[in-house]
């Protein structure tokens, strides 16, 4: 990686930690609100939903933006508002407090990925790489919000937790205004060839954008939704539909599985480990202290195997055709969501299948990133993240209330096989895509 790269993606790193470290916050405070407001997990899967509802259907509008005003301003603009949104979490009151609060998070952290994703496609010429390292940074969020959540929860009463956790993305904010980096140096001049960095002769440069007949890359201005309509009737191929419901299905997947998992972790562990599963006692004489479960930190274990998970995804968009990847990993997925309730019944199968889980389901996403931008046009970028992520994190957000009525009115493994169904149906369009691509 040479000078820019590096910038833009310890950038994106930042911020995109940030973004997984408060969404997965959320399933462990979950736990808590469901005994201090002794709501049902249908009510609760519901609140969350809205949240994360509008972390994908912001990501639409975002992405138009970043097409627009780029991606720097737009990325610490989303890192203070999430910082506020939690800020609010910690002093509204009651059930519709936490809606409000996480309906802001869901507005400020919708604007990541469309910006992120468009920064490292079209400012990094190592992509693959940033890819991979972009995505470790999420996983790690992932496992930091947990499992600092949990953490804290030992110690602190849940709205304490939230300001506490609410610090980090003010630094990062602030810190990420006085980064230098060029946003467009990887994608191709007029002769198809990248400018270097340090303002030299232009040389070919793999994997990044050009034009389709060498010229101009066209202008990526949606100003008005006339534009926006000729710009989507551009960009909404039959290949790129493909990808849109086949991410939006993985996002079904991925947002039901993980909700309650820290909840029915805890309900398979209890039979398994006895009292010691169930909670190993208070550490100290915080009013949380009670709280303190082992399913969480088994929780934040697999979710940590999926930061090596997403370093081979990515290193996979390097390797081989991503649609046969992601082919591959919903194979894995589905086998996991048929195979887990019966895996619950030993303790090394329990944990083997949660490993497999945690690598499979983070491996996706590099994998689905380099899809997505292989079927969508350079000058739209940021608008064809905006619909995905529209889809994996808006659509998809339908799993928090698709799990947590599955859990109230049904059973477990009724939940394991909707998910399955999921993915079974993801699979079927990536195959579809290796069958359009020979």
């Amino acid at each position: 990686m040479n000078r820019n790269d590096r910038a833009i993606t310890g950038f994106a790193m930042a911020g995109h930690g940030l973004v997984h470290t408060y969404e997965l916050a959320v399933p462990i405070l979950l736990t808590v609100w469901l005994v201090e407001f002794g709501v049902t997990s249908a009510t609760l899967g519901t609140v969350v939903a809205v949240g994360y509802g509008l972390f994908g259907v912001g990501a639409l509008p975002a992405g138009i933006l970043v097409d627009r005003f780029g991606s720097r301003v737009l990325i610490v603009a989303c890192t203070l508002g999430m910082g506020l949104s939690f800020l609010l979490l910690a002093v509204l009151p009651g059930i519709a407090g936490i809606t409000v609060a996480l309906a802001c998070w869901g507005v400020a952290a919708s604007v990541y990925h469309p910006a992120g994703l468009t920064l490292i496609s079209k400012g990094v010429e190592k992509r693959g790489a940033a890819f991979a390292y972009h995505g470790m940074a999420g996983n790690a969020g992932i496992v930091v919000g947990p499992f600092v959540t949990a953490l804290l929860l030992v110690a602190v009463d849940w709205r304490v937790a939230a300001a506490v956790l609410a610090g980090p993305a003010f630094v990062a904010g602030l810190a990420g205004l006085g980064v230098e980096f060029d946003e467009s140096a990887a994608v191709a001049t007029t002769d198809g060839t990248a400018p270097p960095p340090d303002g030299g002769e232009t040389s070919p440069a793999e994997g990044v954008d050009a034009a389709p007949d060498g010229g101009d890359v066209p202008t990526t201005d949606v100003a008005s939704v006339s534009e926006l309509l000729a710009a989507s009737r551009g960009l909404f191929t039959i290949g790129f539909l493909t990808v849109f419901a086949l991410v939006m299905f993985n996002g079904l997947y991925y947002r039901g599985m993980l909700t309650f998992l820290p909840g029915l972790l805890s309900d398979f562990l209890d039979p398994l480990v006895g009292a010691a599963a169930g909670g190993l006692g208070p550490v100290s004489e915080g009013p949380m202290a009670r709280e303190f479960d082992l399913s969480r930190y088994l929780y934040a274990g697999l979710l940590a195997v999926g930061i090596g998970g997403q370093y081979v995804g990515g290193r996979l968009t390097d390797a081989v055709d991503p649609e046969r990847g992601v082919g591959a990993m919903l194979a894995v997925l589905t086998a996991i969501a048929v195979l887990f309730v019966p895996a619950s019944e030993s303790l090394p199968a329990l944990l083997a299948v949660s490993v497999v889980l945690g690598f499979a389901l983070f491996a996706m996403q590099p994998l689905t990133q380099a899809t997505i931008a292989k079927y969508s046009p350079p000058e739209h970028r940021g608008l064809s993240f905006g619909y995905t992520y529209l889809a994996i994190f808006g659509i998809g957000a339908l799993g928090s209330s698709i799990t947590g009525a599955a859990l109230t009115y049904g059973s477990t493994q009724v939940l394991f096989f909707v998910l399955a169904g999921f993915s079974a149906l993801g699979l079927a369009l990536a195959l579809s895509l290796v069958a359009r691509s020979q």
